[in-house]
């Protein structure tokens, strides 16, 4: 059937996601979360243009509104996790070659309301507008303890 399995792009995510854990093993601790945030801004880095200014904006609005997450990466995205377990993470357009880039929230982060909720932004660039709701949604997702 054409069109079956996985993409280049996709088999491409799943080598990093194992590369990052097989970069992380061993490690414990400060040494652990030190490489985990060293990987998160090596893939900030690495893109280019708009998806690397809205990582970079990111980036710093996690770092603001919930210092308890810690930066790492996630299928090679930039993402912040809490005890360990993604939060919150971008996803670049670059990744899969799509029309724009997603802020998205993974299954630990506290937006429930009601039976249906947004987990996934579609950001084209952070306007003033963009960067409030980005906060609003990351203070909710991940609350300090």
């Amino acid at each position: 059937m054409a069109g079956a399995g996985f993409s280049d792009e996709e088999r491409a995510a799943m080598k990093q996601r194992a590369e990052e854990r097989s970069a992380m093993k061993g490690l414990k601790g400060l040494a652990k979360l030190q490489k985990e945030n060293e990987a998160c801004l090596e893939a900030i880095e690495k893109l280019e243009g708009v998806d690397r200014a809205i990582a970079e904006r990111v980036h710093v609005i996690v770092l603001e509104e919930a210092p308890h997450l810690n930066p790492k990466t996630f299928y090679g995205f930039p993402a912040y996790a809490k005890h360990g377990k993604v939060v919150v993470f971008y996803q670049p357009a670059s990744k899969f070659k799509t029309r724009y880039g997603t802020v998205s929230f993974d299954e630990t982060a506290q937006l429930d309301d009601g039976p249906m909720w947004p987990v996934s932004f579609a950001v084209l660039e952070v306007t003033p507008d963009v960067e409030r709701a980005l906060r609003d949604a990351v203070r909710r997702a991940a609350p300090a303890e």
